[in-house]
This record gives C-alpha cells, sequence and structure tokens, in this order.
C-alpha cells in the first residue's frame, strides 16, 4: 500500500429494529465511570468572537451541494492589523440529509504489540525508539521483552497522540466523542481466552462534549499500557452500543448526529476464537458481522492499519470499511498515524480554499478538521475586500459563500498571527502528502482559474 486513502464512501442508513436482538450479547461490556456531561463549550482553538453579531447563514447545501458557514469575521467587523493577512474561521458539510452534528467513538487498539517502535519520534525527544529485534545491536543490549528502546515512542503512544490531535481540530459544540480500548486476556498454558464471558473491550468515556474527560481517558490508557491480543468484534460492539445507545449504551444517542468509528490497529483480530497469538477465520468472521451490525445501526467505522502486520494481513479491517460504508486507511509507518487520522473527513469534505476576489488572490493557508470546521487566513488589502470561500466534498461536487470585509493596517504586531499562519503552512504540506492530493489539487487549480476570469470584483489601479 502506498499511503493513501482508500475509499468506499455513501449514505448511513436508518436504524433497524433487528439490530437490538443483533446486540444482545454485548450487553455485559460495561465501562468506566466519567464526569457528567457539561454543556458544550467553544472550542479550545477558536480566537472570541465579535460581540453581538451572529454568524452569517450558510450556502444551503441541494444535491450534490456543500454547506459554508462564515463564523468569523462577524457581518460588518473592521479587522485591523500589521500583516495584511485577514483570519477566517467556519465549518463546511457536504451531509446535506444529515446536518452538521457527529457523534464519533475512538478506538484504541491496546493489544502487546503496541509495545513495538512506531518509527517515530513521538515524545519529540530528538531520538526514535527503534525495534531491537530489527537492529544490529550487541547480544543482551536490551531485554528480550523490549520492543522500543524509547518507551515513549511505542505503536500505543502514536494512536494516543493522534487520538490528542483530532480532538485538538473538532469542535466541542457540534462534535461528541466517545473512547474506546480494546485487546484480550489469554490464559499463557492454552493461548486461548481465558475465560469464555471475559470483557475484551472497555469504554473508557462515554460520549461527551467535555474533551477533557476524553483527553482523561487517553492518559489512563497510557498509564495501563499494552497488554494481550485482539479482538475487533468486541471493540466494534461496544462503540456501536454506545452510538446506537441499545445493548446497555451508557451514552445517549442523538438522531441528528452522524455515527462514526475512528477504529485504529495494529494487527488482526486474533480473538474470540482460536489461539490469541493467530488469526482464525472465526475471528475474522466474528468482526465482519459486527461490523453488518454496524451498518444496520447506521453507523460508518474507518479503519486505520498501522504498520507491517497490519497491511499483511488487511482482510478485517477493509471488510469492516466497507460493509459499513466507511474508510480503509493504511498507515506504512505507525507513527504518521497523526497525520492520517487529521487528513480524515466525516463531514465529507476533503478541502476548502479562500479566494480575494478584490486582488485576485488564493489562498491554501486552511486548516480543515474531519468534523468540516476550518480556519485560516486570506491575503487583504486595505479597506474593501470581497472574499468567497469554497469547499470541495468527497463525491467531487462543491460550495461555496461570498462575503465582504474591510481591512485597515494598525494595531499591535502580528507575530502571533504569523506563527499560526507558519504552523498552517507545516500542517497542509504535511496533509498533502497522505490526502487525495490530485482531486484536491484539480480543485485549486478551479479556483484559481475562476479568480482569473471574474476581474470584476478587482479594486481598480
Amino acid at each position: 500500500p502506498d499511503g493513501r486513502r482508500r475509499r468506499h464512501e455513501g449514505r448511513s442508513i436508518a436504524l433497524s429494529p433487528l439490530w437490538a436482538l443483533g446486540l444482545a450479547a454485548a450487553a455485559s461490556l460495561a465501562g468506566a465511570q466519567t464526569p457528567a456531561d457539561p454543556a458544550p463549550a467553544a472550542p479550545p482553538s477558536a480566537s472570541p468572537a465579535p460581540t453581538a453579531t451572529a454568524a452569517r447563514p450558510p450556502a444551503q447545501p441541494g444535491a450534490g451541494q456543500v454547506a459554508v458557514l462564515i463564523e468569523e469575521p462577524a457581518p460588518g467587523t473592521v479587522l485591523e492589523g500589521q500583516l495584511h493577512q485577514a483570519r477566517i474561521a467556519g465549518s463546511a458539510s457536504a451531509n446535506a440529509m444529515g446536518g452538521d452534528q457527529y457523534d464519533v467513538i475512538l478506538v484504541i487498539d491496546v493489544s502487546e504489540s503496541t509495545l513495538k517502535a512506531s518509527g517515530a519520534d513521538i515524545d519529540r525527544d530528538g531520538v526514535i525508539g527503534l525495534d531491537p529485534a530489527n537492529e544490529l545491536l550487541p547480544p543482551g543490549a536490551f531485554p528480550p521483552e523490549v520492543a522500543s528502546t524509547d518507551p515513549q515512542d511505542t505503536v500505543l503512544h502514536a494512536e494516543v497522540l493522534a487520538a490528542r490531535t483530532l480532538l485538538a481540530g473538532l469542535d466541542p459544540r457540534r462534535v461528541r466523542v466517545g473512547l474506546v480500548s480494546f485487546a484480550g486476556e489469554v490464559d499463557p498454558t492454552t493461548g486461548k481466552r481465558k475465560r469464555m464471558d471475559q470483557q475484551d473491550a472497555w469504554l473508557e468515556v462515554p460520549l461527551t462534549h467535555d474533551y477533557g474527560a476524553v483527553q482523561r481517558g487517553l492518559t489512563a490508557i497510557l498509564a495501563r499500557g499494552a497488554h494481550g491480543a485482539t479482538n475487533f468484534a468486541a471493540a466494534l460492539r461496544l462503540a456501536v452500543a454506545e452510538l446506537a445507545g441499545i445493548g446497555g449504551g451508557r451514552s445517549t444517542p442523538r438522531a441528528d448526529a452522524k455515527r462514526v468509528v475512528l477504529f485504529l490497529t495494529d494487527g488482526m483480530p486474533t480473538l474470540p476464537i482460536g489461539h490469541g497469538n493467530t488469526s482464525d477465520p472465526g475471528d475474522v468472521e466474528a468482526a465482519v458481522r459486527a461490523a453488518d451490525l454496524a451498518h444496520k445501526a447506521g453507523v460508518t467505522v474507518n479503519t486505520y492499519a498501522l504498520g507491517t502486520l497490519a497491511l499483511a494481513y488487511p482482510r478485517a479491517a477493509t471488510e469492516i470499511a466497507r460493509r459499513t460504508l466507511g474508510t480503509y486507511n493504511p498507515v506504512q509507518r505507525p507513527g504518521d498515524v497523526s497525520a492520517i487520522l487529521g487528513g480524515t473527513t466525516f463531514a465529507n469534505v476533503e478541502d476548502v480554499v479562500f479566494a480575494n476576489l478584490t486582488t485576485g488572490e488564493l489562498s491554501t493557508d486552511v486548516r480543515l478538521a474531519p468534523d468540516g470546521t476550518f480556519a485560516g487566513y486570506v491575503p487583504v488589502q486595505e479597506g474593501h475586500n470581497r472574499v468567497r470561500v469554497s469547499a470541495l466534498a468527497s463525491d467531487g461536487s462543491s460550495g461555496a459563500v461570498e462575503f465582504d470585509l474591510e481591512f485597515r493596517k494598525g494595531g499591535q504586531s502580528d507575530r502571533q498571527k504569523a506563527l499560526e499562519l507558519e504552523r498552517l503552512r507545516e500542517m497542509n504540506r504535511e496533509l498533502m502528502l497522505q490526502r487525495e492530493a490530485d482531486e484536491v489539487e484539480r480543485f485549486r487549480e478551479q479556483q484559481r482559474k475562476q479568480l482569473e476570469i471574474r476581474p470584476e470584483d478587482r479594486a481598480s489601479p
């Protein structure tokens, strides 16, 4: 696999009454206690909104159209700065029938194999952890159980970092997030499950707008460490129980929210059938049956196959994504999962670009989160500027909204703005290595051509 995202897109279906019967076996999966769900708060990364002004109404989507909502700057606001750049923030969605609300369960593989080196400097200490088994090292240089020379650079740490990075870009007003971990306890004597009724997946945090609770759940996962085998089916059933609100789920379902599972694993299913160190046909079948139940509940599952083993045996991960109309994402180097997870979309929006119709300048300095939230900068001139924000959907359709803004030079230093702009550009360079670059580039070139043939908005020389 070349690291580019594989797509199997489609619409979710309504909840089937048969689902409750199919999920009865998952009712015993209990979760951890979490704080009460507070009222939604504004995203931590968002700038303060101008006072006493409502956001512009979105461009409403029809068939094959994208809705674009501008939240910043507010209408009538005069922007000021030393740098001729204006910050624009808002959201885009191609889910014309499903609105812009999302319920997302992050599923983290905590099996023993996630103790292996991720191939990246996850803790950013300047040293990349290596797997001693794959290196020419003197005998006895590391104990035989050590799978990463830097214990903070493991696959498990890469998964947690990816989850934290994802949370930083989501809008808690629109997106609830829950957290599930999974593995599978194995009897060292028989190599099989210790007990037939054992719990192989755990609800760390029910669906919540409180991202702090999810962050604490991720910290708890790291504190416990990795162990055991890999039970895909248990993880999927638990995640879907929470999203659909049945089978003993602790989360309250939302009828207007799109239901998404982000499923991270570095291996293949080795439980609940047979030995825990091998993948039996029954293990894959159990995972596929769980995926079918997810589909009946209107749940989309995006799978992320991390590293050599997961890529060598991808059948379960690809089938889960295919049957739930999600995406299968191969990740050759597990340490790259942060960029790839950040480049996914459950708003079905692939790209957002800004154009200053007055000056004829195009900006791709935009951060696009998986929920369709975006923020970035467009070049501006002093005085009046006519700006267009355009969004590209996964199916190739697009939508746009235009508005006017006023800019004047002045105020204090724009050092913070310049630093954010540089971070956006660096992040986008990394994302373009992982995303479907051809489709995005065609969209951006189309926007450039539209600027060339629309001179009526330009300022007179």
